[in-house]
């Protein structure tokens, strides 16, 4: 592909360079990458910039309550097989961090963006996508963001017509929903371990059965569309029945279904799945996640957990009793200022794991713990945590905010 730049117009390339020079400058003050500030220098120059970068792409985007970080990182990499790849692989998902990063990516053929749910709509009109990958939508950030349901509201009218091949979990009855408005949909079971925001049927309210894996409203007949793609242990089921094993570097279950989306997506770029699933191993770690530090002689393993349903994922991939277990939880505006969720969260899966507790809101944290019958010792800061935790791995999981203050004070 010819460089984007040539295509684009006096104005544009006055604002790629002013958010370029800017983002330098943030970076050099210690403020950050700078993508967010570059971005919306670049946006305030030339409000249309994001959809000249994107016009001469092949764009995928990706939106989700979780995962999406992770399967933009896997969905890039496979696609590398076809040509070279830009994406905002470091997480800035609004129209500014989005702009920066396509602004990075000249020579690109392929732009694989991840879109904070809220915007998807609108990055979607924008970019003029090939493809876009829903994963889930739980609840999150529940001081700030819609309730789901109206998320999934918002994403059925953004969707209404899209020329995009939607990729789409058929586990997830409000991706569905929001899916179903749009006339190519390509569905991948990928599995749902929580299932707390979908008992009420999203078209009209009614309760929703779910006998075994499958899912209907018996009020109005909305029912788990039949997968293309599916999840089926370690293999990603294709639509012609072959079974391609997923060999990954990233634990768990929910990283397995993110795979087997992100084969799904590659498909429908001529990416064959054994070379889509071989490419997804080269991932070792997303933005610090899943890494394993040293730390004070300890070995710590850093995991992410933002929201009900990333906690329920990553207590399921944690070395077993009496591996020790820090939890950190902050509050801040990135996080969301409202702890509610702590309650939603199943703390009993903890139990036998000796649980050390930090962060600005160790407190309510602390008291979730209580009423859910765990031994656990509050501690200053993480220096204290590690020194108090018995022998073993530790296991340190952390929201979003707490998980970036972690990573700065291991010097990860």
């Amino acid at each position: 592909m010819a460089g984007n730049s040539d295509a684009l117009t006096p104005r544009a390339k006055l604002a790629v360079t002013a958010g370029k020079a800017v983002a330098a400058a943030s970076r050099a003050a210690g403020r950050g990458s700078g993508s967010v500030i570059g971005g919306r220098v670049a946006l305030k120059l030339d409000p249309d910039l994001l959809a000249r970068l994107a016009q001469n792409l092949d764009v995928t985007l990706v939106s989700a309550t979780n995962g999406k970080t992770t399967t933009t990182r896997l969905i890039a990499e496979a696609l590398r097989a076809a040509g070279p790849v830009v994406s905002n692989a470091l997480g800035a998902n609004m129209p500014a961090g989005i702009t920066s990063a396509l602004a990075g990516g000249s020579d690109a053929k392929f732009g694989v963006i991840e879109v904070d749910e809220k915007y998807l709509a609108g990055v979607a009109r924008d970019t003029s996508p090939k493809c876009i990958a829903l994963l889930n939508l739980s609840r999150d950030q529940l001081d700030r963001a819609a309730e789901t349901r109206m998320l999934a509201e918002n994403w059925r009218e953004g969707l209404a017509g899209s020329k995009a091949v939607v990729v789409a979990n058929c586990d997830d009855p409000l991706v569905v929903w929001a899916a179903s408005s749009s006339p190519n949909v390509i569905w991948v079971a990928a599995g749902q371990m929580w299932k707390d925001d979908a008992w009420s049927c999203p078209s009209c309210g009614g309760v929703m059965q779910r006998p075994g894996d499958d899912w209907f409203c018996g009020e109005c007949g909305f029912r788990r569309p039949t997968p293309s793609w599916a999840l089926s242990g370690d293999h990603v089921l294709d639509p012609h029945g072959s079974a391609w094993p997923i060999h990954l570097q990233l634990p768990g279950r929910a990283n397995k279904a993110n795979a087997a989306s992100s084969a799904a997506v590659a498909a429908v770029f001529g990416v064959p799945p054994q070379v889509a699933l071989e490419r997804m191993y080269q991932v070792q770690a997303v933005a610090g996640r899943y890494d394993v530090v040293q730390f004070q002689g300890r070995d710590l393993r850093l995991l992410l957990a933002k929201n009900p349903a990333g906690w329920l994922e990553t207590f399921s991939l944690i070395d077993p009793p009496p591996a020790p277990v820090i939890l950190s939880v902050n509050a801040r505006g990135a996080d969301g200022t409202d702890t509610s969720w702590l309650w939603d969260v199943d703390y009993t899966r903890l139990t036998g794991h000796p649980i050390f507790v930090v962060g600005d809101r160790k407190l309510d944290l602390a008291v979730r713990l209580e009423v859910a019958n765990q031994q656990f010792q509050v501690c200053e800061n993480l220096d204290q945590a590690v020194q108090q935790a018995p022998a073993g791995r530790i296991e340190v999981i952390a929201n979003y905010t707490a998980f970036q203050d972690l990573r700065r004070r291991v010097g990860n």
